[in-house]
């Protein structure tokens, strides 16, 4: 029987993957005990329910045996035994495009849910940049790394219109803070800062541009952007092509050198935070002689020290927050936006699960760019479009351009009737002119507590009474109960006009209580508001099919949050 001859392409993928196989790629190779861990933390898989194909083990296995039937002694002796295989033809090529490029956002989600640490979203990466080596991809990522390696950028902005944008937000700048001197200064020798941003933002979104220059002005920043080598993303993350990657990271390092900058400020991007702070110098091998930052860093920064004053009030809307997973789950980005955002806005609610745990917006990994996957896309896109449905905000804010589109893609899809901005534009509209004067304190609220019943249910005494304490103060009738049975009873009794609820507590769990406080005819309307101080105990609230609580406010809580938030549950500005 004639052995099937190997294709040309499928010889130069094997070649190429001998030449790929690092510790990490060979320990997540071995390390799969296909325990399943993995399966539910996957947005594909648990809108596919159905279709084992979309399992993070699955996807992985279909490089894994390759690599058992080449790299591995006991695949190359019983390949039977291991499953192990090879690839032979083209139309194998495709199949694994289809599993890496169209089944998979290399959001990482699945890797911090693996005991064994297998990174199944590096190996992916891999894989696309097996394939990319000899010309299998989607068109649209061979449009955009096409354009990146020609013209410098993803989206293919020339020189020309770059800065045409760049002085046609200078002069609304200018108009709007009604001096002529404020300046959007390109090319700029030796400033502090050299400010670098994500191609869409020219193309599609310039506000974000003239919004990050009304910050640097009223901070008094010596700062610029570049003529050339501005684009921060970097489309090599999402190809796997680390040639690409090196090149278009290094363009952006050789221009801060050339204009001799002391910082790097990369605006909202999560994939260009990532390639440019994190990956660039191992892909382009170079030691970078400047500091470089997140935009959220040096807003947060700014704030703290007093370099620019913001009115959180002018932000009222509710507001929540989505983690892009290149900045939290990849670069460790969790706190700041928050800290931020609770400095720029008065109503900020969580998202569940957060931080590490947040699903991607289906707009990762170059999702975006690939047409012919969308309906795949928006499918897997009811986890997010879920998770933002219950929080009730009316705006979700996120650090990142591509998670802006790929939310907005999917608001639209399950018609959520929300709007999608990022932290630059909140912190310019929060903005105080440098001439007026900022209070110290906030205003205290033109509406008090008064004629309200709140009962506080907390085991821990000096919590229970300094819960107490502030409601009473703002005019609020308290109920105590130190424990779960107690405060169901005093629900029961007293129909309390709102319940603010611990979680951990002996007994009966605030999770369980909850529970019975929603089941219960009498009881299931009375808002609830969470204040609690284990986060990881949310899912004894949010992972059941009960309405979710009106509110949820983290331990330590301050007077004027846990006021605020209880006046807007109770709508109290609305009750004359």
């Amino acid at each position: 029987m004639a052995t099937q001859e190997r294709s040309h392409k499928a010889q130069k993928v094997l070649d190429r993957l001998s030449k790929k196989l690092n510790r990490q790629m060979v320990g997540s190779m071995i390390a799969c005990v296909h325990c399943g861990m993995c399966t539910e933390s996957c947005h594909y898989v648990q809108t596919n329910p159905d279709d084992p194909t979309y399992a993070p083990a699955y996807k992985a296995d279909q490089i894994r045996k390759i690599f058992k039937r080449h790299h591995d002694w006991m695949g190359r002796v019983f390949p039977w035994w291991v499953k192990a295989r090879t690839i032979l033809t083209d139309e194998e090529l495709e199949e694994l495009k289809d599993i890496a490029f169209g089944k998979c956002t290399n959001c990482r989600r699945c890797t911090i849910n693996c005991p064994m640490g297998v990174d199944f979203a590096t190996v992916n990466r891999m894989v696309r940049g097996l394939l990319v080596h000899v010309g299998v991809m989607p068109e649209g990522v061979a449009v955009v790394s096409k354009d990146q390696w020609e013209i410098g950028n993803q989206m293919g902005v020339l020189k020309e219109d770059y800065v045409d944008t760049i002085e046609w937000m200078e002069e609304e700048l200018q108009d709007e803070l009604e001096d002529p001197e404020a300046r959007i200064p390109i090319d700029k020798p030796d400033c502090d800062i050299v400010y670098t941003i994500n191609p869409r933002e020219v193309k599609y979104d310039p506000r974000t541009i003239a919004d990050a220059a009304k910050i640097f002005y009223y901070a008094g920043a010596n700062w610029t952007m570049a003529s050339e080598g501005w684009d921060m993303t970097n489309f090599g993350l999402f190809s796997g092509d680390d040639d690409l990657g090196g090149s278009v990271a290094k363009r952006v390092y050789e221009k801060v050198q050339e204009l001799n900058g002391k910082m790097l400020v990369i605006s909202e991007c999560g994939h260009g935070y990532r390639s440019t702070r994190c990956e660039g110098p191992n892909w382009g091998g170079v030691t970078l002689p400047f500091d470089s930052e997140s935009s959220v860093d040096t807003m947060l920064r700014y704030i703290k020290e007093g370099k620019i004053k913001v009115d959180k009030t002018v932000n009222s809307t509710p507001v929540t927050f989505h983690d892009s997973c290149n900045n939290a789950r990849s670069c460790g980005l969790y706190e700041e936006p928050r800290e931020l955002l609770n400095l720029v806005c008065t109503d900020f609610r969580e998202m569940y699960p957060n931080r590490a745990e947040n699903y991607c917006c289906t707009g990762g990994g170059g999702a975006m760019s690939m047409a012919e996957f969308t309906p795949r896309r928006l499918k897997s896109a009811e986890v997010k479009a879920n998770q933002l449905r219950e929080t009730g905000a009316k705006i979700v804010v996120t650090s990142c351009h591509n998670c802006v589109d790929g939310l907005s893609d999917l608001i639209k899809h399950y018609d959520l009737g929300m709007e999608v901005t990022q932290l630059v534009n909140l912190v310019a509209e929060a903005l105080v002119p440098p001439e007026k004067a900022v209070p110290a304190e906030e205003p205290k609220a033109a509406h008090t507590l008064k004629g309200y019943k709140v009962l506080v249910v907390d085991d821990e005494p000096d919590t229970l009474t300094y819960l107490t304490t502030v409601l009473e103060d703002n005019e609020a009738t308290t109920l105590q109960a130190a424990d779960g049975p107690t405060g169901i009873e005093l629900a029961k009794k007293e129909k309390p006009d709102l319940i603010t609820l611990d979680l951990s507590m002996p007994g009966m769990d605030g999770g369980q209580v909850f529970a019975q406080l929603r089941e219960d005819p009498e009881t299931k309307m009375i808002p609830v508001c969470i204040v609690s101080g284990k986060p990881e105990l949310r899912g004894l609230i949010y992972d059941k099919p009960h309405r979710p609580p009106e509110g949820y406010l983290d331990k330590p809580v301050d007077e004027d949050t846990l006021v605020l938030n209880a006046r807007k549950i109770l709508e109290v500005g609305r009750k004359e």
